[in-house]
């Protein structure tokens, strides 16, 4: 994994008398997410374009792997670093595939290699390089072109992201998609990752560690987000997090940090009456119907079993929301609710069956996460 460990040392940035940040000290160890969040005008996205130098400190340091960023020549630092913003930027008369390549071509990168790596990403971020690849971006619609800035930044292996507002400009539907993909692609490359927001609830979601930043660009809290929600370091904090912070930290807790349990399945064509020997013996009042490539059809009730004869989808009951493991528990708890079985069924990444999850087991999940230590402000 190409990973980089990031430090601001006592960093300021004056802008006259006010300063946009002030006294900035905090370590992004390698490999995490740190989200800076906090209202507008507090110095978020002034701290992250110090990173790559758009911005220059006026006093302090900005290391990478302890290294001064100061002293390395501004270009090459830049290349060596992945930056995303709401806008997207995409170059508008050139294709997906060579927006994807503009760094690696920058370096120099043999053209085998490069287009290795445009379709090896294409399809990280989820999009089909046959389709897209010869598109322009005003081909794509803006959950596309986003995923295609991802893509463009990951380009070189950068040990460090920076992410502006990155999912802003999208729908409430499209934004949440783009980041359970993100987080997908952050657990498979490990990169390191600053990310500026104003939504708390997408700081806590997406950081690993969150730094609060507060009126005057001062840093009132930095924190993983269970510590910040269970211990706010002051008022502001406390004001800023809101009053819902329990159910918040159900943001924090994936479905696949909650026990999945078997089920009862049966399949499209297999014999009613095998399914509805398995339903007894697991003293199950339901069994789901997959199809004959694993994906859920929906639940029959064992009664429905009793009966000679194959299974068929017409003879389904009821439905059950469906969850991939990187849903959060607050949206699965938002789906059971609604649920007539209030039982969620986990797929895969390719919407084939993997587990049931229920009411009990989302709660257990809850009451049992443990919390962490604070995060010194270095």
């Amino acid at each position: 994994m190409n990973q980089a460990t990031v430090e601001f040392r006592h960093v300021s940035k004056q802008y006259g008398p006010q300063g946009a940040v002030v006294d900035l000290s905090l370590t992004v160890p390698a490999g995490d997410i740190c989200v800076l969040v906090g209202p507008s005008g507090c110095g978020k996205t002034t701290s992250l374009k110090m990173v790559n130098r758009l911005v220059e400190p006026s006093s302090g340091q900005v290391l990478i792997d302890g290294q001064d960023i100061m002293r390395v020549e501004v270009t090459e630092l830049r290349r060596r670093i992945g930056y995303v913003i709401q806008q997207i930027g995409l170059f508008p008369h050139q294709t997906i595939a060579d927006n994807v390549a503009t760094v690696p071509r920058l370096l120099g990168w043999p053209r085998a290699r490069i287009q290795s790596r445009v379709e090896e990403l294409l399809e990280l971020v989820g999009l089909d390089p046959g389709r897209v690849r010869d598109h322009y971006p005003s081909q794509l619609s803006g959950g596309e072109r986003q995923r295609v800035g991802v893509a463009r930044a990951m380009a070189a292996e950068p040990p460090v992201m920076l992410m502006d507002e990155p999912f802003g400009a999208v729908d409430p539907i499209v934004r949440e998609r783009l980041q359970n993909e993100f987080l997908r692609l952050h657990r498979a490359l490990g990169t390191t990752v600053l990310f500026v927001t104003h939504d708390i609830d997408e700081a806590i979601k997406m950081g690993t560690r969150v730094a609060v930043m507060q009126q005057g660009g001062h840093l009132a809290q930095y924190a993983p987000p269970t510590e910040l929600l269970l211990h706010p370091a002051n008022d502001f904090v406390g004001r800023f997090v809101g009053t819902d912070r329990g159910l918040k930290r159900l943001t924090l807790l994936t479905v696949a940090e909650a026990k999945i349990q078997a089920g009862v399945v049966a399949r499209v064509g297999e014999g009613a009456r095998a399914a509805w020997r398995r339903a007894l013996e697991a003293e199950s009042p339901w069994v789901l119907l997959l199809d004959r490539d694993d994906r859920p059809q929906g639940w029959m009730r064992v009664e429905q079993l009793a009966r000679e004869g194959p299974l068929t989808a017409d003879s389904m009951d009821a439905s059950s929301p469906l969850v991939h493991y990187e849903t959060t528990l607050r949206d699965a708890l938002s789906m059971l609710l609604a649920s007539a079985v209030q039982t969620a069924v986990v797929v895969d990444e390719r919407g084939r069956y993997a587990g049931i999850l229920t009411l009990d087991e989302l709660g257990i999940a809850f009451r049992s996460d443990a919390e962490p230590r604070a995060v010194e402000v270095a």
